[in-house]
């Protein structure tokens, strides 16, 4: 199979040439004769996303997996990690359970995120505060038990919180800090308990400030952790986005955090156990708290292209980062013997072609 592109993005690379698959891997680069146009890259990886298309990911049967990991190929997205906020721990273990039995060819399911429900009540946002609990090792035990739980997002500051970091890691649950109100040295003991990420920077977090940098400030300061952001022009000002893309480098990780309101017209849709509104492009409860988004992840990577950072540094963001982050090295690169999961975009950066395994999932 060849793409028919001009050129393919390899790394920070831009090599000229077309794109060949074989076995449902890349097996060469920089082939001739090139296509006339667009570009090869990787696929894009979502690794918190509550749902899209109307479908929310708390009672998602596998119908409703199809159909997301299809509108979402038409995105450039070729791998992602559902993503359940805090609710009661039946319903939580019920998700778990429901996505061990999903199985899609439009998109690779990474597994799921929990976020929640040990978190600050302090920095809930739009979790509901009366399904937060303190970290309980016996409830986590029957969540890694119950299905591919792969990412948790916790507050350290909790009672019990990095013996319950270093136990999800030992099991090999990707942890990250956020909906917290620790201070920075409370962060730092996180990500030395095995913590890897901080859960959207900025965002239902303690606020950075110069003597009290809290986990933002503890986050971009190291090189062993990654930075995830949700780069919709809503959550992050401009400059707070380039703050902690130029900081971060690599470890910068795009993120949507999209919501069932993804994908539809604005008025009222279900994240959990909340009901949110979705106007002029913002996801906010009755409340006017911000609940998720409706972004898309090729619509960030151009965002990020707009506030001038280079295409492939962008693309990087959404590919080899979010892969770094997993631990998935087979993902986020177009090297030969890789995993062919590839996006095709065309000069403006929009998606025309998205390929998982080897195998079309769209087509513009």
């Amino acid at each position: 199979m060849r793409l028919g592109v001009k050129a393919a993005l390899v790394d920070d690379q831009l090599v000229a040439g077309d794109v060949s698959i074989e076995a449902g891997r890349i097996a060469a680069v920089g082939l001739a004769p090139a296509g006339r146009s667009c570009v090869a890259v990787p696929g894009f990886i979502d690794v918190q996303i509550n749902g899209f298309d109307g479908v929310d990911f708390t009672t998602a049967g596998p119908g409703d997996y199809a159909h997301v990991a299809q509108q979402l190929a038409a995105t450039g997205v070729t791998a992602f990690q559902p993503t359940v906020i805090s609710l009661p721990p039946s319903d939580v273990l019920k998700a778990l359970q429901r996505v061990r039995e999903v199985a899609t060819p439009h998109a690779r399911i990474l597994g799921m995120h929990v976020e929640g429900p040990f978190l600050s009540p302090v920095r809930c946002g739009a979790h509901n505060p009366d399904n937060l609990l303190d970290p309980d090792p016996t409830l986590t035990r029957r969540l890694i038990d119950a299905g591919p739980f792969t990412y948790a997002t916790i507050a350290p500051e909790l009672p019990g919180a990095l013996d319950l970091i270093a136990r999800l890691v030992a099991a090999g649950v990707t942890v990250a800090i956020g909906h917290s109100d620790a201070d920075a040295a409370t962060a730092h003991a996180a990500f030395d308990a095995g913590a890897r990420a901080v859960t959207h920077i900025f965002g239902a977090q303690r606020p950075w400030k110069h003597r009290d940098p809290g986990i933002s400030g503890a986050a971009l300061v190291r090189d062993d952790v990654f930075i995830t952001a949700i780069v919709d022009g809503i959550h992050l000002a401009p400059e707070a986005t380039m703050l902690a893309a130029n900081a971060a480098g690599e470890r910068f990780v795009l993120i949507t955090d999209a919501i069932a309101a993804a994908g539809r017209p604005d008025g009222a849709h279900v994240l959990g156990d909340r009901t949110v509104i979705l106007s002029d492009g913002a996801c906010r409860l009755e409340s006017g708290v911000l609940a998720g988004s409706a972004l898309t992840m090729d619509r960030a990577v151009r965002n990020l292209i707009d506030l001038g950072y280079s295409p492939e540094r962008s693309i990087g963001a959404a590919t080899r980062a979010p892969a770094a982050l997993m631990r998935r090295p087979d993902l986020g690169s177009l090297e030969p013997g890789r995993a062919a999961d590839v996006c095709v975009l065309d000069g403006g950066y929009g998606v025309v072609r998205t390929v998982v395994a080897g195998k079309e999932s769209f087509a513009a």
